[in-house]
């Protein structure tokens, strides 16, 4: 997951900074350096995808189309 398919797939699903950083248990400058782009810890960008796949999104990988996210049916 990058910055922008962090940004979103919160705004997709409708959650603010503060409200992915509680469901992710991370602090919401985490949630706002990551979608900076800021490097960020692999395990806590873990928790932060899994948040927002819990919340109904699902991540699309680079296909020659370019990364995104969708939400799951």
């Amino acid at each position: 997951m990058n910055a922008v398919q962090c940004k979103m797939a919160r705004v997709a699903v409708g959650l603010g900074v503060r409200d992915l950083a509680e469901l992710a248990g991370v602090a919401q400058a985490t949630i706002s350096r990551l979608e900076r782009g800021e490097p960020l810890k692999p395990s806590t960008v873990a928790v932060i995808k899994i948040a927002l796949e819990g919340a109904g999104v699902e991540f699309i990988p680079e296909n020659g189309g370019g990364v995104g996210v969708r939400l799951k049916k």
